[in-house]
Order: C-alpha cells, then structure tokens, then sequence
C-alpha cells in the first residue's frame, strides 16, 4: 500500500521511521510548517519534518492542511491509506476521504474510549491509571471517536512520569500501527464501534493544570507532578516565586501541620499535604537547572516553617 503519513512531534518520529524501513512505501509526509523552537527561538522544522527530509521523502508543510490547494496536492501522490500520528491540524472529509481505500487510520495513545484528546498520558496518570496504551482508530470528524482495529496495552510504572511514559508509548504507537497495516493489507482488520457512553475527555495541558493545591492528599499531588515532569513540571509558590517539584514520593503521616507547611528532618524536606506528607526528589528554581533534592538543599534550601502555595510566604 502507498502510505501518505501525517506527523508533526517527537512523539511520532518512531512510527515514521518504521513505516520507512517496511514494506510499504511512504509516498509522503505531511507536517506542520516550521516555527520558531528553542531556546534561541529560531525557525526550524519539525521532528517529523526533519525526519522525512533527511530520508529524502516528499514533505508538505501546509499552514492548513484542509484547502482544496492542498488536497489536490495530496492527492497527485496517488496514496492508498493515510496514517496519522499526533499531526495537530483537524482533517477534513476530503482529506480522510482522499485515499483509494477511503480513508485514515491513526494511532493515539490511550485505550479508547478513555482519554479522547490531545493529552492522553499525561490525562491517564493523572487519573492514576495503571494501565494504559494505543488505538488504532480510523479517523472520523468527531475527535478520537472513530472505530478501533486493534488496541495493544503496558502498564503503568509506579515512578514512571509523563516524559519516560511517552518515549515508551512512542514505541508501542509504531507496533501498533505496522500491526494494523499488515491487517489492512491482507483484508482481515475488524473495526469495534467506541462505546461512546465510557469515553473520558483529555483536553491539551494547560499551566494551570501543573499548579499544586497542598489540600489534596500527597498521593494525588505525586500523580499530578509525575503527570506534569519533565514539561511544564508541577509547581507552588515560593518566597513569592514558582518552584517547581519534578519528582517526590507520597509518605504516611498526621495533619499537625497546615498544607503547604515545610518541616525538616535528615537534613531534608517533606511538605504537609491535606492527608499525609510529600517528600520532593527533584527541584528547579525559576532560570535554575533541575537539582536532586540535597543538592537543592545545599543552596538556598527549603527550611522547616516555609509555607508553600498561593499567598504564603516562606
């Protein structure tokens, strides 16, 4: 089958460099256009562009990928099935209608219905899922509601934080979606309807989602935080500025102190929660690199009596 593959992140690199090692020929790549990234904010491609430039396969680039312009550009690659993997740009009927079989499959990063929309793994630790992994889904207008080929699953590491659980779905995202292929080539895929009645929502991340209110339990604010790491990385206020807590661990403990509340011992901090005590692992000040938890004590540390959070002065 002559593939035309639609990819912009990272995240989609893997599956893109495996299409391009198989049997079927990736006839081209669709890409968001480049824009300014880094540090020093200047123009460059996207992962996936970058990829298919290097490989040498055509890459189109649209600012809106649903324009007639386009679509009849699109269309001249003669593709058989589209394949979408974290593409960011919504695609019209006459973009999933544009290959000879009709239409798109993409592979997104939950088991649907759980988890619809731009954040699934960040969404699913937050929720403190165990489990976790990919659907292959044909696309249709409504997002992430279309009919499932096939689903392949992993478990949730109880450390794992957003950034190591999105390297390893990556990876599974590319089996899954060469695992579809060969059903769809050899005429044997089987679609499931979504029970739409189970679907949960996981709408993009925004910086308020990252913010920590020290009234839940320590063991909702670690989800949150491993939800959060390494980017945009929870925080609190701090002596009137955020810091932010990259990795800690939920500890047992009574309520004597108010949440927010620093204590010391063994020369390091736990924070009070509104049940139990959180135990930071990983730290940065604002503008300041990501420090182990003693070696962030060794500078201006947290000190016993600090009170973190929204109007509260350490």
């Amino acid at each position: 089958m002559r593939l035309l593959f639609f990819g912009t992140p990272e995240f989609a690199v893997p599956t893109l460099a495996r299409l391009l090692a198989g049997r079927h020929p990736v006839v081209g790549v669709v890409s968001q256009p480049d824009r300014r990234r880094g540090r020093g904010r200047k123009t460059s491609p996207s992962p996936v562009a970058s990829h298919a430039l290097a490989a040498g396969v055509p890459l189109f680039r649209p600012e809106k990928v649903g324009t007639q312009e386009v679509a009849e550009t699109l269309a001249a690659t003669l593709p058989d099935l589209g394949v979408v993997v974290a593409f960011g740009q919504f695609l019209p009927k006459r973009i999933r209608e544009l290959p000879s079989l009709g239409y798109l499959i993409n592979g997104h990063a939950s088991l649907l219905p759980r988890h619809r929309g731009a954040a699934p793994i960040a969404h699913a630790l937050l929720a403190g899922d165990v489990e976790t992994g990919v659907s292959v889904m044909r696309v249709e207008r409504e997002m992430d509601a279309g009919p499932v080929a096939l689903e392949k699953r992993t478990k949730i590491g109880p450390d794992e934080d957003c950034g190591s659980l999105t390297e390893r779905i990556a990876q599974l995202t590319a089996d899954a979606i060469s695992k579809g292929l060969d059903r769809i080539a050899e005429d044997r895929v089987t679609w499931t309807e979504q029970d739409p009645t189970r679907a949960t929502l996981a709408p993009k991340i925004e910086r308020r989602d990252a913010h920590l209110d020290w009234s839940n339990d320590a063991s909702t604010l670690v989800q949150r935080i491993r939800a959060m790491a390494p980017r945009p990385g929870a925080f609190s206020e701090w002596n009137g500025e955020p810091l932010r807590i990259l990795a800690a661990r939920a500890e047992a403990g009574d309520g004597a102190c108010a949440p927010g509340t620093v204590v010391i011992d063994d020369e390091a901090p736990r924070i009070a929660t509104g049940r139990g005590w959180l135990r930071p692992l990983l730290l940065q000040r604002p503008g300041g690199k990501v420090l182990d938890v003693s070696e962030f004590q060794r500078g201006r540390g947290l000190e016993s009596g600090d009170r973190l959070g929204e109007g509260a002065n350490g």
